[in-house]
């Protein structure tokens, strides 16, 4: 195994091409927490020097074993988290506001048990806060030493752009690095993020380069979804569906070109994400020793041009063959007035 390093977003950080992700510890699949430093200690001794967890990942239990994991070895490792999402009850105890981030970025230290994180992340867009307001406190945080960059996820294009406008313009620091979800099957991030991450100098950390667990090669048409992903997302797994027919049939056909050379689907889905020229580095979340283990052997894989045109004969450029945002969806589409004009203007 040959664990490559790339540079993140022009901050002189250098990091794995794998990045462990720490979604999988904790209550939500596996609350073994000495399976999980364990793990997570595999994981280094590979070569990763780069994990991403969440404070929202099973409540804050992740940064949690994360914390435990990294207490000898905290200098050596680029540590990643996020903000966002809601952790308990009550108003403002989410969302992207300086009242939330300050309270936040202060529990996930605590819970990681580090004086400084090296990259916090906006983990989703927040339509009630302005741009203008997240870009300072971050800005603060990193002026004051608790966090080392910052970054964003999952943000369209546009708002991409937006946030860089307004760093220029009002002397923050800006985004960077983007954390978009792309993998064999959801490639509409080639459209028009990746492209504007490269334009704009960012740094880019893709989640779920297995779909969801579809390419773990555990997913087979005509087979049951018994893997763990499909306790956890049934419908996205159940074949009756119209519209999963077409991941099952790219899945088919991907396995296939697997086993011509010689590697395993989830070697092949990982290696397929950090071949493109603005991706920086793939996050793999696995649960067990043996998915990390498995990971770990297609770490050195290397795709030539003939299997990057099958794989765009199998899934064009540029198309997503499902929704990759799963339950999140953002506000223009939730909130119906953003969509209708009133009655008395139509």
């Amino acid at each position: 195994m040959n664990m490559r390093y790339r540079v993140l977003g022009g901050t002189g950080i250098e990091v794995s091409h794998h990045c462990l992700g720490a979604m999988m510890f904790g209550s939500v699949a596996n609350n073994d927490h000495e399976e999980g430093v364990r793990i997570i200690h595999r994981a280094l001794d590979a070569g990763i020097n780069f994990v991403d967890t969440a404070d929202m990942y099973s409540a804050g239990e992740s940064e949690q074993i994360v914390g435990k994991a990294l207490k000898d070895r905290r200098d050596d490792v680029v540590l990643a988290t996020k903000v966002h999402f809601p952790l308990g009850e009550g108003r403002n105890r989410s969302g992207n506001s300086r009242r939330h981030i300050l309270n936040a970025v202060e529990d996930s230290l605590r819970r990681l048990d580090t004086d400084w994180i090296d990259l916090y992340q906006v983990h989703r867009p927040d339509y009630r806060t302005d741009i203008d307001e997240t870009l300072s406190v971050l800005t603060d945080l990193v002026r004051e030493g608790k966090i080392r960059a910052f970054g964003c996820s999952t943000y369209p294009a546009e708002e991409i752009v937006e946030a860089h406008h307004v760093s220029m313009n009002r002397g923050y620091l800006r985004f960077r690095t983007e954390q978009p979800p792309y993998s064999l099957l959801a490639r509409g991030v080639e459209r028009s993020v990746l492209p504007t991450a490269q334009r704009l100098g960012m740094g880019v950390l893709v989640w779920s380069p297995l779909a969801s667990g579809f390419l773990s090669g555990k997913h087979r048409r005509g087979a049951a979804a018994e893997a763990f992903r499909a306790t956890l997302t049934p419908e996205r797994f159940d074949e009756s569906l119209p519209g999963n027919a077409a991941k099952f049939e790219a899945v088919e056909q991907f396995a296939k070109l697997a086993d011509e050379m010689g590697v395993s689907l989830p070697a092949l889905a990982v290696a397929f994400v950090t071949t493109h020229p603005g991706v920086t580095s793939a996050i793999t979340g696995p649960r067990t020793m043996e998915q990390l283990e498995s990971l770990l052997e297609g770490a050195s894989l290397v795709l030539t041009d003939d299997v990057l045109d099958r794989i765009d004969e199998i899934v064009p450029p540029g198309v997503d063959t499902y929704d990759v945002h799963g339950f999140w969806k953002p506000a223009a589409l939730l909130e119906v007035h953003q969509r209708r004009r009133p009655l008395d203007q139509r």
